[in-house]
C-alpha cells in the first residue's frame, strides 16, 4: 500500500476497461497515475472480465473484421436500439473516435482473434478479444504497470472532497482503515449500481430480489452515489439497464457470459401462465438480446421459459446448465411446473399460426406467424419435433444506465450545467449519456474505451496546463 496520505497527478477510480484506458492515456501523456480498484486483485476489472468484443466503426474489412461498418450504419444501429434516447452529439463523437480504437487498443497489448462464424452475426461489426475479456484486461494491466501506473486493490473510494465543482481529494477505505488521496484531476470509472439490490429496489420494488447479476458483485454504485450527492448532474433513467435473459439456475453474482441464452429467436418465450408475451423474432439477436431482461422482469415472478424442439437444439451456444428435456409438451410443462393444458394450447396456437418460408438464422428471413398476438416476425417454425426442450430464464443485469452527465471532453457536468474543471468520467458510470435505453452488442466496451482514452488525455492536459 502507498503512504497513508499522498498526492498524484491523476487519480483513476475503478479497475475495468474504461479505467485502464484512462490510466494508460494519462500516463502516456506524462502524468503520474494511481488506480484505485475496490475489488481484490483476483476479481479486478469489473464487468470487463466477462466481455468478449468491442463494436467499432471501420471503412474496410480487416484481419479481425469481415467487412466495412460505416459511422452512419453504427449510428443507425444505435439510434434503433435506443429509440432516439441518446445524446446525438456525444454518440456521434464516440462512433467517430471508435474508428481508431482497435489500433490504439492493440498498441496497448490487446490481441484480437480472426473474424469467425458463430459469433451472433457480429463478425463484420465487432472485434473479438483473443482469450476474452480477462485476457484483454490482463494486457491492459501489464501495459499500465510497465508504464509506471500504480494500482491498489481492495481500495474503495467512500467519499470525495469537492469544492465549487473541483475535485480535491478522495477518502479511500482499506478494510477498517481510511486515508486521503489528493490529485490534480480525477477520473470516475467505477461502474454502475447493479450489484446494490437495495438501490435497485428503490425503482423496481421487491421484483429486484429475483434479479441475477451477471457481473461483479463490487459494482455497488458507491462512487456514483457520492458524486450525485455532491452536486453532479445525473443522466439516464434509473430503471433502464443492460438486462438480458440468463439461465434462472445461475449464481446471484458473477455468472458471466456462460449463463447467457441466445435461443429466444429459435423458439417461443412463455411466462408462468404459459403465455407468450413478446415477439421473439422482432429483429436480429444482437440488436434485441438486451431487451429481454426487462421483458422478463415485467412477468409474474420475474421468470420465463424458452421452449423449442430438437430442430433448433444445435443452432445456438448452450448455457452452462443443460436444457430441460421431455418427449412431449405436456411432460415438459410438468418439469417446468407450468399448467400443461395452457402450454399445449400456447404451442398449438403458435404452430397453427406459422407460415412456412426459407429459414435462415443469419438474416431477417420470411418465416413468420399470421393472425397471432404477439406475432413472431421472423424465424418462426413449428415446435413439433420431439424431444422438446426448455430453459428457465430470469433477468440478468449487466449494468445500470443512471450515471453522471459528461461533455465532449468527458468532463463531469455539475447540476448547474457547468463542467467540472478537473473531474472526468468514463465507462458504465456515464453510459447513460449514450444509452438512454436498449443496447447493441459491444457498445459498452466502446463507450468505456473511447471515453476512457479521452478522459485520461484530458485529465493529463489539465495537470500540465
Amino acid at each position: 500500500m502507498s503512504d497513508p496520505d499522498r498526492r498524484v497527478d491523476v487519480l483513476v477510480i475503478g479497475g475495468g476497461n474504461a479505467a485502464l484506458c484512462a490510466a494508460i492515456a494519462a500516463r502516456r501523456a506524462g502524468a503520474s497515475v494511481l488506480v484505485l480498484e475496490a475489488a481484490p486483485k483476483f476479481y479486478r476489472g469489473g464487468n470487463t472480465r466477462h466481455t468478449r468484443n468491442m463494436r467499432c466503426a471501420h471503412d474496410t474489412a480487416t484481419a479481425t473484421l469481415s467487412g466495412p461498418y460505416t459511422e452512419d450504419e453504427f449510428w443507425t444501429d444505435l439510434l434503433a436500439v435506443t429509440g432516439g434516447q441518446t445524446d446525438e452529439q456525444l454518440a456521434r463523437m464516440m462512433i467517430a473516435r471508435s474508428k481508431d480504437m482497435l489500433v490504439w487498443i492493440a498498441e496497448q497489448g490487446v490481441r484480437f482473434q480472426p473474424s469467425l462464424g458463430g459469433t451472433l452475426s457480429l463478425g463484420r461489426t465487432n472485434a473479438f478479444f483473443l482469450g476474452g475479456g480477462r485476457a484483454m484486461l490482463n494486457a491492459l494491466y501489464r501495459t499500465a504497470e510497465r508504464l509506471g501506473v500504480e494500482v491498489e486493490y481492495d481500495a474503495e473510494v467512500v467519499d470525495l472532497g469537492i469544492e465549487d465543482g473541483r475535485f480535491r481529494d478522495a477518502t479511500v477505505r482499506h478494510g477498517a482503515a481510511t486515508r486521503q488521496v489528493q490529485a490534480s484531476a480525477m477520473v470516475a470509472a467505477a461502474g454502475g449500481f447493479e450489484s446494490n439490490i437495495e438501490w435497485l429496489k428503490q425503482y423496481w420494488g421487491e421484483a429486484a430480489e429475483n434479479f441475477l447479476i451477471r457481473g461483479t458483485r463490487y459494482n455497488r454504485g458507491t462512487l456514483l452515489r457520492v458524486l450525485l450527492d455532491k452536486g453532479v448532474a445525473p443522466v439516464g433513467d434509473p430503471t433502464q439497464c443492460h438486462a438480458i435473459a440468463i439461465d434462472a439456475r445461475s449464481p446471484r453474482f458473477d455468472g458471466g457470459i456462460i449463463t447467457r441464452l441466445d435461443c429466444v429467436i429459435f423458439g417461443i418465450a412463455v411466462n408462468r401462465k404459459a403465455e407468450r408475451f413478446y415477439d421473439e423474432g422482432e429483429d436480429i439477436w444482437p440488436k434485441r438480446y438486451a431487451i429481454w431482461g426487462r421483458l422478463i422482469a415485467g412477468q409474474p415472478g420475474q421468470i420465463a421459459y424458452i421452449v423449442f424442439d430438437s430442430l433448433s437444439r444445435d443452432l445456438f451456444m448452450p448455457s452452462l446448465y443443460p436444457a430441460i428435456e421431455a418427449p412431449t409438451i405436456r411432460e415438459l410443462a410438468g418439469k417446468l411446473e407450468l399448467d400443461a393444458d395452457a402450454l399445449e394450447r400456447t404451442v398449438a396456437g403458435f404452430n397453427h399460426a406459422v407460415r412456412p418460408g426459407t429459414f435462415n438464422p443469419d438474416v431477417l428471413d420470411d418465416c413468420r406467424t399470421e393472425g397471432l398476438t404477439p406475432p413472431k416476425s421472423h424465424w418462426a417454425r413449428t415446435i413439433a419435433t420431439a424431444p422438446f426442450y426448455a430453459y428457465p430464464v430470469r433477468p440478468g443485469i449487466t449494468f445500470t444506465y443512471l450515471g453522471t452527465r459528461v461533455d465532449h471532453a468527458a468532463r463531469i457536468v455539475m447540476a448547474d450545467g457547468h463542467p467540472s474543471a478537473n473531474m472526468f468520467a468514463a465507462g458504465e458510470i456515464m453510459a447513460g449519456n449514450v444509452l438512454g435505453k436498449g443496447y447493441a452488442a459491444g457498445v459498452g466496451m466502446t463507450i468505456g474505451a473511447v471515453f476512457g482514452r479521452i478522459a485520461g488525455e484530458e485529465a493529463a492536459r489539465h495537470v500540465h496546463a
